[in-house]
């Protein structure tokens, strides 16, 4: 089965001794060749990585130059079918490690070799992740946490505004064959897909009018202007909810693309993960609502509702028909993978949930053959998965 590094973690694996060893060692070596004097490292601390990959924060035990007094090294298997999710690391990387400190909101890149297929970044500490303070009890502390990383995403989105080309020269230099946005790939692969599997799997037909609104979607987000980087992955347990604010981890997928794209894991929180609970009414308002008071000193017109809310809901629909997509072939079967929770709602369940949010997306807009389209989709789940509950279940915190 391939890596899909775009549709959120991976069961999390803990890597085998020898693995964490030959990193070290690795990492040791590029560290001694870019400063020039030896550099030691102790105490691996395996952080799970996602597949393959190997993740640990090490001690710096000897060195002649000021190093933190630990780091973060992460490194990759072999590139997987026409990605490479090393490539899209180390370019990320690049690119934000270049921005001024205050507008940094990831790791800074220390080092990086591509032969050992290793990156070496600072260390952002032992601050609890997203995903931490909504599995958590506390409400307001959770609430703090969403909104932190609302307002950490337009902040990202406003200082690396238009650097397609920086992004695209730098992924040139890494001497990469897979510049495509890896999302943009799934998507059309998607909307090529679906509706055949829709009418294969639950006997639902895709209107035409549905599809036009699809293909003017992405035809809009191909040539939009309002672009700059994204994470790619809206999973909690990829945010750290620090004193300073929310900082990004996990480029695997990084690139420049439609910033709308993004905005809309707002509004449906977390689709690329499917370890999702619900959010309290309105939550996802208020999000949206701060990351548009940070993004709208570079793209005014998303300010203006009638620019911003048909654009939000084409990103909405593209995000379901992506992760139906993925998910439907195996819906049945599928098992909790290992970084679920284990009371997670089933994915049958999460998947209605976000189709009855488009179609009520749709509704308050007035595009009623998505909304009808939607409604189909949503009974069929219900009658082939017996998922009678499409409301889903709160974060643990809001309960």
């Amino acid at each position: 089965m391939s890596l899909d590094i775009t549709a959120g973690p991976q069961d999390i694996d803990d890597a085998a001794p020898s693995e964490l060893d030959d990193a070290v060692k690795a990492a040791e070596s590029v560290l001694s060749g870019r400063f020039g004097a030896p550099v030691r490292l102790a105490d691996p601390e395996d952080l799970g990585g996602a597949g393959r990959s190997v993740v640990a924060r090490v001690r710096v035990t000897r060195t002649p130059f000021s190093l933190p007094r630990t780091l973060v090294l992460k490194r990759y298997p072999s590139p997987v079918a026409d990605r490479d999710p090393f490539a899209h690391e180390v370019v990320s990387h690049k690119l934000l490690t270049a921005l001024p400190g205050e507008d940094r909101l990831t790791p800074e890149l220390v080092a990086q070799d591509n032969a050992k297929r290793l990156v070496v970044l600072e260390d952002l500490g032992k601050a609890p992740r997203l995903a931490e303070k909504l599995l958590g009890s506390d409400a307001r502390t959770a609430e703090r946490g969403l909104l932190a990383w609302a307002h950490a995403m337009g902040r990202l989105h406003a200082a690396t505004a238009g650097r397609d080309a920086d992004f695209d020269a730098l992924m040139r230099r890494q001497g990469s064959q897979c510049c495509a946005d890896p999302i943009a790939v799934d998507v059309h692969a998607a909307l090529a897909g679906l509706p055949d599997l829709l009418a294969g799997s639950l006997g639902v037909s895709t209107p035409e009018p549905v599809r036009e609104f699809s293909d003017q979607a992405v035809r809009g987000f191909a040539t939009s202007r309002r672009r700059a980087f994204s994470p790619s992955t809206s999973c909690p347990d990829n945010h750290l909810v620090t004193s300073r604010g929310v900082r990004f981890l996990d480029f695997e997928g990084g690139c420049v693309r439609d910033v709308v794209f993004d905005a809309a894991c707002l509004r449906v929180p977390f689709p690329s993960c499917w370890c999702a609970y619900g959010l309290p009414a309105g939550m996802s308002e208020a999000m949206v609502a701060a990351w548009r008071a940070e993004v709208s000193s570079v793209w005014p017109d998303l300010d203006d509702d009638a620019v911003f809310l048909p654009r939000l809901l084409e990103a909405q629909l593209l995000w379901v028909w992506l992760g139906t997509w993925r998910a439907l072939p195996g819906l049945g079967a599928a098992l909790p993978s290992g970084h679920r929770p284990l009371d997670s709602p089933p994915r049958g369940q999460v998947l209605v949930a976000r189709w009855v949010r488009l179609r009520a997306d749709a509704l308050a807009l007035g595009v009623k053959h998505v909304a009808a389209h939607a409604d189909d989709v949503v009974s069929a789940l219900v009658s082939r998965y017996g998922a009678a509950v499409v409301e889903l279940p709160l974060y643990p915190a809001f309960r």
